[in-house]
């Protein structure tokens, strides 16, 4: 391996002048292996697939030429166990332990003379990004298109052997690789909708439709915005028994566990039922009845408080399908700071639920700090977001972009905006009600 490793060919770079080394791909995954991964594939950079990613791989790494994407498998059972406490320790320990593994496989490689880095696989990210992306590069675009496993319905990477239960790591290089992956021609996903059942939100439906609100407000109460909802609360309370009265004492002694040993994952029920992968599937094929009973059914069973932002999709779905889940109304803490950032993450936080009756085109015109123009088209439980201009609009918004980003945030009324002129409307009023409560957070 050293040898192969040690004397690469060498492949001229078709951007540039620059003679680009050629690594036995064979090599580096025994390399990666011998490190403690447990799967390896390799993708160059400039896959068609990961288009959307080369932007940020060059931010941190503009000499990247070829990623290396590995997997590491976690144990099983305790990501089934209604104790969570249980499951956040088989995260924790397996995230730092795939971040190891990662570092260990760039001492390696920067040993053989190879430029490299690692991304880390969760927490810490560029926080100061918040609330647009934090993360350096998506593990899970390039497991996909390294051929380690395809995305399933509850929006987990699916291993064809481990299933979706695995972390997923990636290694920016900065050499050619002779032999690369390619996406898996099938989807190990059963589409056996389990993990639709054991959801507490609601956040994957039935039809594969995913709210990252409903998962991200309940999920991650305690990571990101979930943990500046609870700053207000404490900033906003009038003494501690006001406190109190907003927060119970278990939430408090929640959270301060997550300060001290590491935020707290609510549920990840969607990849404790996910019975896909070789390796996991057969006591599902065996008796499908068992597995519900002895898997999904405790999840479904266990008590807890589930924490939903009123009048949305997942507070509708929890008082329905868990009657003895209590439902905490909480805000997300997803506020918007740019308009551009806003319009991406509408589908995010759409509601299906309150836009069912709705059939609506909206016109935006912002001005002030960002000139945009956008076309918002609301069909019955449908969003579309367009550029520019579309159609007839059945109302029309022209919004100062920082007047209209402070009423966003409830920071400002809608009424001193319109007599002052920074928001105009030309339409029914009543639709952009209705447009405001498609988008609870």
């Amino acid at each position: 391996m050293g040898e192969m490793i040690d004397a690469p060919s060498v492949a001229r770079d078709e951007m540039s002048t620059a003679i680009a080394p050629v690594f036995d791909a064979a090599a580096l995954r025994s390399l990666a292996l011998e490190a403690g991964a447990d799967d390896v594939a390799f993708v160059e950079v400039d896959r068609p697939e990961l288009a959307g990613e080369r932007p940020h791989i060059g931010n941190a790494a503009p000499w990247t030429r070829t990623l290396m994407s590995f997997v590491v498998r976690m144990n099983r059972e305790p990501i089934r166990s209604p104790a969570r406490s249980i499951a956040n320790l088989e995260f924790h320990h397996g995230t730092d332990g795939l971040n190891g593994i990662a570092r260990e496989i760039v001492r390696a490689l920067e040993k053989k003379g190879v430029r490299a880095l690692n991304p880390a696989a969760g927490f810490p990210m560029e926080a100061q990004n918040f609330p647009d992306r934090l993360w350096v590069v998506s593990h899970k675009e390039v497991a996909v298109a390294a051929g380690l496993g395809q995305m399933g319905i509850h929006r987990n990477v699916i291993h064809p052997k481990f299933g979706n239960f695995i972390l997923l790591g990636t290694i920016l290089m900065d050499v050619e690789v002779d032999e690369l992956g390619a996406p898996i021609d099938y989807n190990p996903c059963l589409e056996c909708k389990l993990c639709v059942a054991a959801c507490p939100v609601g956040a994957i439906g039935p039809d594969g439709h995913f709210n990252f609100g409903s998962c991200y407000t309940h999920n991650y109460r305690e990571f990101m915005g979930g943990f500046t909802d609870w700053v207000e609360t404490v900033v906003d309370a009038k003494n501690g028994q006001d406190y109190r009265h907003k927060v119970s004492d278990g939430e408090t002694v929640s959270l301060w566990q997550s300060l001290s040993f590491g935020a707290n994952y609510k549920a990840a029920y969607c990849m404790a039922v996910c019975p896909a992968g070789d390796d996991v599937i057969g006591p599902y094929l065996a008796d499908k009845g068992k597995f519900k009973r002895d898997v999904v059914k405790p999840l479904q069973a266990r008590e807890e408080e589930v924490y939903v932002v009123p009048h949305s999709d997942a507070a509708a779905h929890a008082a329905k399908r868990f009657p003895h889940k209590t439902a905490r109304l909480v805000n997300s803490g997803l506020r918007p700071w740019t308009i551009a950032g806003m319009l991406r993450s509408l589908n995010l936080v759409f509601s299906r639920h309150n836009a069912k009756d709705l059939n609506a085109r909206y016109h935006f015109t912002f001005t002030g700090s960002e000139h945009i123009r956008s076309t918002i088209t609301i069909d019955q439980g449908k969003l579309d977001v367009a550029d520019g201009h579309v159609g007839q609009p059945d109302i029309s918004v022209s919004a100062d972009a920082d007047t209209w980003l402070a009423f966003l945030r409830k920071e400002r009324g809608i009424l001193r905006a319109l007599l002052t002129r920074k928001i105009r409307l030309k339409g029914n009023p009543k639709l952009l009600q209705a447009f405001g409560r498609c988008f609870p957070s």
